[in-house]
This record gives C-alpha cells, structure tokens and sequence, in this order.
C-alpha cells in the first residue's frame, strides 16, 4: 500500500479543488492519505514569496480562473469574503481533530473546506460560524490549546524541511508534487511509469540556476 501526504491550508482554493478531485486522481490504487494541516503563510514567509492574492492583478486572475476549474470539475466553490484571511483557528481546528500526532480525518478537512468555500460569501471566522463548524468537528483536543498551537507550527517547520513552498503538495515516496494540475503526475508515479525509474526527475531538480535578480 502506498502512502500519499496531502498538505493543506483550508485558505487555499486550489487546495480545495484539489481535495474534491484527489478520489478521482487516486482510483482503483491502494493508497491511504494522511492530510497533514499546514499555515501557507508560514511556508510563504520561510521562501520570502508573496501568496497569489497578495498581488493584486494575480489576485483578480486566481479568483477568475479557481471559479472557472471549479465549475469545469463539478466542485461547487463560492468565494468567501473577507479573503484571504486568517486560517489559524481552522488549522488549529484540524490539528485538534485527531490525537496528538495524529492526523484529522477525510471528513473533518472537509467540513473545514466546505466552511469556506461552500457558503455564499460567507466570512470563514464568524464566531457563530465557527463554533457550528467545531461542533460538527467534535475535536479531541482543544484547538486553542498550548499543545494544538504549537502542534501546527511544528507541522509547518516540517513542510519546510521538506522542501515544501506551497499548498497544496502531495507527498508520495519522498517525492512532492505541487498543485492541483499535478494530480496525473501523481496518479502516474504511484502507478510506476517508466519516467520515473529514469534519471529524469533527480536531473531537473539538479538543474543550475542561471540569472538571479538581486533584492530591491
């Protein structure tokens, strides 16, 4: 059986996207799937990368085209308002979902992306909100805890060791791929196509920078 880690941030539309398409993508494979909670923002700071929606034409392109792949796959998806926001109480909710250590289930991550994604505009921390979506959890833990909070950051300092830079990344036989188009790269390494016996994929990751920019 083969182990594939889903990384997430229920920030993420495309981590959304990618979550509704991942029983597709995995069909007829034995697979199981750790999803493993994660702040983006904490990968983001670590690269010194600006999220899509900090950038303000990138903004406007992200929600056009995260509303086209959604009605293109069937995934329903509402953009929430405000966003981005902070997703550190969804997160940490994640965490709490499961014992120390452990990790929240298919179900709870989505009920966590549903929260934001499937409400007419809704903000994902209405308190009222929240506190449905964390009685539909039922938590083991605390999300509020010392131990939660500081089990996500944790869970986030490993992403990085990783080599990881963004959400979201699924993590099969020490090898990661980046975003909801890399699902049938995926599916095809778990598979065993021959490209990935070859030297190919150790090469390109091998491949020497050429121009830098200098910093501003």
């Amino acid at each position: 059986m083969k182990v594939v880690d889903f990384w997430f941030d229920a920030l993420s539309p495309y981590a959304w996207l990618a979550f509704d398409r991942l029983p597709q993508a995995l069909e007829g494979l034995n697979v199981v799937v750790n999803y493993q909670p994660v702040l983006l923002a904490g990968l983001l700071a670590h690269w010194g990368q600006k999220g899509p929606a900090e950038i303000t034409p990138k903004r406007a392109w992200t929600y056009r085209q995260v509303l086209w792949l959604a009605q293109q796959q069937g995934t329903p998806l509402q953009l929430p308002q405000p966003h981005p926001f902070n997703p550190l109480a969804l997160q940490r909710l994640a965490v709490a979902a499961a014992p120390a250590g452990g990790t929240p289930s298919r179900r709870t991550v989505e009920l966590l992306f549903r929260h934001v994604w499937c409400r007419d505009g809704a903000d994902p921390n209405d308190p009222a909100a929240l506190a449905t979506l964390t009685a539909a959890v039922a938590p083991q833990r605390d999300p509020a805890s010392d131990a939660a909070k500081a089990e996500l950051r944790a869970r986030t300092e490993a992403a990085v060791a990783l080599g990881l830079f963004g959400v979201p990344t699924l993590v099969a036989d020490g090898r990661a791929f980046f975003g909801l188009d890399a699902l049938p790269m995926l599916r095809a390494a778990l598979v065993g196509e021959p490209w990935f016996a070859g030297p190919a994929w150790d090469e390109a990751g091998q491949q020497p920078p050429g121009l830098q920019r200098k910093p501003a």
